[in-house]
């Protein structure tokens, strides 16, 4: 266990350096003197300490990233060690780190100062408590059991070196941290979208009670399946919490681009994000989307699977895979008349790019995709912001929408889903993506394409279509490796093929986006001569071959095998910590 001796020592230390130079009508100490009157005897002192909280939240690029790094509906430039056979141990773990917490529960203990008002000392509280429970939801998700401690231990205290404490204590636990911060913090409303409110506490707690009450629903070997609904129920009344606060609303602003513009606005779309990492250029804080999705050796030249996106729905409301002959579409040709989501996901239709001020076509380029589903939802359009480190755009942390998923997905797991909450929830999503039926109506008929090729588990057509709509919507906002955890189907990392689109023959150049331009086409032996402007993909072997030889799907990697087993549900301790602590024992399956 790593705990830095004097964390909170060395923290008190600054700030106490930084209030005394402000000078806002605080008592003066010397610079030198770690005095924690000084902190916790002034508002201005607690709210600078727990700021110090805020670096446990993602940073600018950890939410596209986690997606693009271990989800199923994605190709890479190689499989994940984690998902290669015998490529991860203990010996790669990573995770079990506490220095975080020790700072968080130094906060709580210590702030009892009278000279504070109680309800102003509880309003900070409540910001630290909030934190303590994203911390061990974290250490839940990750490693399951994990020691719980309410007070901060050094390394010479033997309580340090304990025991872990079972999931549902945590769990517990969680819960009532997040239900005194609800309670406690002051703050409803947050312009910046950069500070914890009690709204987003409330949407923080639906997220943490979806998981939890689907996880022990779906994963009935860890024998919580009995107090899953307590869970479910929590995460259906803290999303119901958001919703009827009337603080937060859909965005439609920009039409045809009202999904798009979440993700690429410098400024937090304020009416639908409800907690950012926001930019500053002045403060060379920036996001490097652009650079990692278009780069052929930057990132890991993320592609969406066909498999995947075969899921958004027609513009009418039906499956695209209900239409005949869908699977030997060309591109051009299936990506029209979908789901609005699909052209502000992906490089497709009349996306266009910006060099050096000329608008340019922006068709998939094969430089940078393996399967011609290369995505655009974090990218801004200008190929100045290609070559590094350079994005703008603020990254969403929480937003309505998920809300939205996550109250419809705890009504129908509890089998309380309405039509009312249907068109309010999963409606009113397909409605701003431009689906015109459908959308206030209950759906009755399981798709069939669905239960083949992701929950064959799953009857129930209002949860296929809950599902669904998360995959479509979330996409690339860091939430689907977990998702997969919870309803137990880690099985797709391994069997859902790196798929691409389908290519009709071979030497025959393709117009991906209608424009008249010839794009790319796919060759055994390089054809001569070669039509200009075209870009020439070898398909003649492995990594990437068709699927019918000459003709066929993309495939990409298919020769690297990758592996799930369900003892990856959990990650394993660290084998360093499992050194210094003898009481800490293995999860299964990674002694």
């Amino acid at each position: 266990m790593r705990h830095k001796i004097n964390t909170s020592f060395f923290l008190v230390a600054a700030i106490v350096t930084l209030l005394a130079s402000c000078g806002k009508n605080l008592d003066q100490v010397p610079q030198s003197t770690a005095s924690k009157d000084a902190v916790f005897g002034s508002e201005d002192g607690l709210k600078l300490y727990v700021s110090s909280f805020y670096n446990m939240l993602p940073d600018l690029n950890t939410p596209f990233r986690t997606d693009a790094n271990m989800s199923d509906f994605g190709a890479t430039t190689s499989v994940p060690d984690y998902l290669r056979v015998g490529a991860y141990t203990s010996r790669q773990g990573s995770g079990w780190s506490w220095s975080d917490l020790r700072n968080v529960n130094y906060f709580i203990v210590n702030c009892n100062n009278p000279a504070v008002p109680l309800a102003v000392r509880e309003n900070y509280i409540g910001i630290a408590k909030f934190f303590r429970a994203y911390f061990y939801f974290e250490k839940v998700k990750r490693f399951g059991d994990v020691p719980w401690y309410s007070a901060p231990l050094d390394v010479a205290d033997s309580a340090l070196y304990k025991a872990r404490d079972p999931r549902t204590l945590i769990m517990d636990s969680v819960l009532a941290d997040l239900d005194y911060a609800a309670s406690k913090i002051t703050v409803t409303d947050d312009a910046t979208r950069s500070l914890i409110t009690k709204w987003i506490v409330y949407g923080f707690k639906s997220r943490v009670c979806l998981f939890e009450g689907t996880f022990r629903k779906y994963q009935p070997s860890f024998g919580l399946t009995a107090s899953a609904n307590k869970f479910l129920q929590a995460a259906a009344d803290a999303a119901k919490a958001v919703m009827t606060s009337g603080k937060f609303s859909l965005n439609t602003a920009g039409g045809n681009m009202a999904y798009r513009n979440l993700f690429i606005s410098a400024s937090p779309v304020t009416n639908e994000i409800m907690l950012a990492n926001v930019t500053s250029t002045s403060l060379s804080k920036l996001n490097d989307a652009n650079w990692y999705f278009t780069s052929a050796t930057y990132g890991p030249r993320f592609s969406f699977t066909r498999t995947f996106i075969n899921t958004y729905l027609n513009i009418d409301g039906t499956p695209f895979t209900n239409k005949p002959g869908y699977d030997t579409m060309v591109f051009a040709t299936e990506t029209q008349n979908r789901d609005l989501r699909l052209q502000q996901t992906i490089r497709m239709g009349s996306y266009k790019r910006i060099n050096s001020g000329t608008l340019l076509p922006g068709p998939p380029v094969f430089s940078n995709t393996y399967t011609g589903y290369q995505p655009i939802k974090w990218c801004l359009d200008d190929m100045y912001y290609d070559a590094g480190t350079l994005n703008t755009n603020s990254v969403s942390q929480m937003r309505y929408a998920e809300i939205l998923l996550n109250y419809a997905e705890a009504q129908a797991e509890l089998g309380a889903l309405t039509t009312a909450d249907w068109t309010s929830t999963i409606g009113a999503l397909r409605s701003r993506a431009g689906i015109t039926a459908g959308i206030n109506t209950l759906p009755t008929v399981a798709d069939p394409y669905l239960m083949a090729n992701y929950f064959p588990d799953i009857t129930n057509p209002v949860l296929l279509e809950i599902r669904r709509e998360r995959g479509i919507e979330l996409t690339l906002e860091g939430f689907r490796f977990n998702d997969l955890v919870r309803w137990k189907h880690g099985e797709l990392l391994q069997n859902n093929a790196w798929n691409g689109f389908y290519v009709p023959s071979l030497n025959t150049p393709l117009d991906l986006n209608n424009d008249g331009i010839l794009d790319v086409a796919f060759y055994k032996t390089l054809p001569s001569p070669q039509v200009a402007g075209v870009t020439y993909v070898n398909v003649n072997a492995d990594p990437q071959k068709l699927t019918n030889g000459t003709y066929g799907e993309i495939h990409w990697l298919d020769n690297i095998a990758r592996e799930w087993k369900d003892y990856k549900y959990l990650y394993p301790i660290p084998f360093a910590d499992i050194q210094i602590n003898k009481k800490l024992v293995q999860n299964p399956g990674w002694q």
